[in-house]
């Protein structure tokens, strides 16, 4: 994968000007011209310091007043502007607030919001107090499901050398609303705890906290036993104890604002409390206790599947539900949004809602692990707006997101993808807003090129690409509720066929198609693994009958005949090869609406989406002919004939072999050799 650097226009700490990359992309940190603001402030500290600067450089309107004062109806991190005889007035309970609040100021001015008028008041508070990016960074910067390039934290550099980017981060975050950062993989390295890596924690933590931003580390349970040769790791052994009181003494020596723990424990081969006959609540809560005195938090990831006969669905809620109440106050539980694994579409996890008596946090991933990682088109906002129809914002204590942010130019590997970024932080601060509303605001601010003064010939078009790109994903990869079909590893590309000796089956796409000459789909109702029963009784019944059941989830519910019936007259295996289909001329038709962009966007910028959305279409008919052409020899039906036909033999499709880790994102010189 190429590399570039991103260039800084001005400096930082002086300027906080637009970052413009060598492709011509852009954050959504817009600087107009001529603009140097008249700005007051009743206090002042390195954030409000921040908060002037950027409306100095930014602000083109009336002078600003930064009030830092107790507000009755504002939370932490909450703001008010109202305009008074002097301009305008931005109050906030804390410093952090008043940098939010300046960040909206500039936002409304970006969008030409009617909310500016001068009869309107703004008050926004976030839902979430915590508001954070999990990194699945490794030491030596490889990015686990990272398409993005490189991890942006040069271990071997730090703490002496600080790169530009650090600070470029923290301020790209703090205008969107996240406020917390988890620096490593959740499959971590116990070296992170180490002192000598603390030191290097300690640098960039200090680079953050002007922009609100608390530094977090995922951790490894056995610790003691690899940085200390503590003969276990015992949540109740008071060595054990000791070690970790003593550890999160040093670290908050280091970091005074230090975050707490994310902890990945007794899933895919992490140590955790089970090794040692110790519930998932006895290990959280032996490190809660640590970090209690310093408010700091434990987050601890409900991501955990064993090889048994239980459904791997149900794993997660069968090990967690029976532990509700038992977890301390400053444990969040942190859910993936699904039950199984970031698939393109799954029904929310069972776990929302069943534990009553735990703070529960989602799991978001904004990387695209199975949605075509940096290469595909898919605006997650719908998705993650999905999630929040049925679980009630008000449930969730806070919000997570998997980061798809690396060294490449535009910081996500495909330009679209850092709305994806943008989208997390923006819901994290207020779920309640829409796909459309916030992929609105995203164009507005970073695709269009500077002196585009009227971009109403194809805004609505590029918005529309965006708001279906992820259903067009679902569609040419797994619709109707098929899940998991992904080659072995890596996850790009199709692959429902694979073997691999001595793997375990729920690592095979066969053990959740269970494609047969009688039907497919996996029978999770209550004459099968009765993952239906998992639900509230009114989702329980509706997924748990063949009728009623929602055709998205279908075959996931539901092992179906191939001649079934559906809603549109059609046989089930007809409806599957036209769903196939529309995902490939849906992307057919984003090629056409993104030609029609050439005169809007920066020609660097306009080439790199063309050819990643090429590549798209390519990979969205390998997809199709794939999974039609591997389904067929069970259904033994013919493919409508009024379809594109498929263009590959299945023969040949069975070689391919990208020969990529998990770490990169294929090319599409890489996937015109292999493919």
């Amino acid at each position: 994968m190429k590399h570039k650097i991103y260039l800084l226009i001005g400096l930082l700490l002086s300027s906080f000007s637009i970052l413009q990359a060598e492709d011509g992309s852009r954050l959504w940190l817009r600087q107009p011209q001529n603009a140097h603001a008249q700005v007051t402030a009743n206090k002042q500290s390195p954030t409000i310091g921040l908060a002037t600067r950027e409306l100095q450089q930014a602000w083109q309107g009336a002078p600003v007043t930064l009030e830092l004062k107790k507000d009755k109806q504002l939370d932490k991190d909450g703001f008010r502007i109202r305009h008074t005889s002097n301009g305008l007035t931005i109050t906030s309970p804390d410093e952090t607030g008043l940098l939010y609040g300046a960040y909206h100021l500039l936002r409304l001015q970006a969008l030409q919001s009617n909310d500016l008028k001068t009869d309107n008041e703004i008050i926004e508070n976030p839902a979430y107090q915590l508001r954070i990016l999990n990194h699945w960074d490794n030491m030596d910067r490889t990015i686990e499901r990272g398409y993005a390039g490189k991890s942006l934290w040069n271990w071997d550099e730090l703490p002496n050398t600080l790169s530009d980017r650090y600070e470029a981060y923290a301020r790209a975050n703090a205008s969107i609303g996240i406020n917390g950062t988890v620096l490593n993989n959740v499959n971590a390295s116990p070296q992170i705890l180490s002192a000598e890596y603390l030191q290097k924690v300690k640098a960039l933590a200090d680079v953050f906290r002007p922009y609100g931003i608390r530094v977090c580390l995922s951790v490894n349970f056995a610790s003691p036993m690899v940085l200390d040769s503590l003969p276990t790791a015992d949540p109740l052994d008071k060595e054990v104890i000791r070690w970790w009181k003593n550890k999160t003494k040093e670290i908050y020596k280091l970091i005074p604002d230090f975050g707490g723990f994310l902890v990945k424990a007794n899933s895919e081969g992490q140590p955790g409390p089970c090794d040692f006959g110790r519930t998932h609540a006895e290990g959280a809560n032996m490190l809660a206790d640590a970090l209690k005195p310093y408010k700091g938090i434990v987050m601890w990831r409900a991501f955990v599947y064993s090889p048994s006969d239980a459904d791997r669905a149900k794993q997660a809620y069968l090990e967690f539900q029976p532990l509700d109440g038992q977890f301390r106050p400053n444990v969040i539980v942190q859910v993936k949004n699904g039950p199984v694994d970031f698939q393109p579409r799954e029904p929310y996890s069972p776990l929302f809602g069943s534990m009553e008596h735990t703070s529960l946090m989602a799991e978001f991933q904004i990387t695209q692990e199975y949605l075509g990682h940096s290469n595909h088109i898919a605006y997650l906002a719908p998705m993650w707006e999905e999630f929040f129809r049925f679980v009630p914002a008000t449930s969730l204590k806070a919000i997570a997101g998997v980061s798809n942010i690396g060294t490449d130019a535009n910081w996500c590997g495909h330009p679209f993808a850092q709305a994806n970024w943008y989208a997390f932080g923006r819901l994290a601060w207020n779920p309640q807003l829409g796909s459309d509303e916030i992929a609105d605001e995203w164009l507005k601010q970073t695709i269009y090129k500077e002196g585009v003064t009227d971009i109403s010939p194809i805004h609505t078009d590029l918005k529309k690409m965006m708001l279906e790109s992820r259903e067009a994903v679902v569609d040419y990869m797994m619709p109707l509720g098929l899940h998991h079909l992904f080659a072995w590893g890596h996850h790009y590309g199709p692959e429902p066929w694979c073997k691999v000796p001595g793997a375990r089956p729920d690592w095979l796409p066969s053990y959740y198609h269970k494609a047969d000459a009688q039907g497919i789909g996996f029978d999770r109702s209550s004459t099968g693994s009765n993952a239906v029963a998992q639900y509230p009784d009114s989702l329980a019944r509706l997924y748990n009958d063949l009728a009623t059941c929602p055709e998205e989830y279908l075959l996931w519910f539901h092992h179906v005949p191939w001649g079934h019936t559906m809603k549109s007259g059609r046989t089930l295996w007809d409806e599957l090869c036209r769903h196939y289909d529309a995902g490939v001329q849906q992307v057919k038709e984003f090629q056409k609406t993104w030609d029609k962009a050439e005169a809007f966007v920066d020609a660097d910028c306009f080439k790199d989406v063309q050819s990643r959305l090429k590549i798209q279409a390519r990979d969205a008919v390998w997809w199709k002919d794939a999974c039609l052409l591997y389904f067929q020899q069970f259904s033994q039906m013919p493919i409508p004939y009024d379809i594109e036909r498929p263009i590959h033999e299945l023969d040949d499709l069975e070689k391919v072999q990208l020969g990529i880790s998990n770490y990169e994102c294929p090319s599409g010189e890489l996937l015109n050799r292999n493919r």
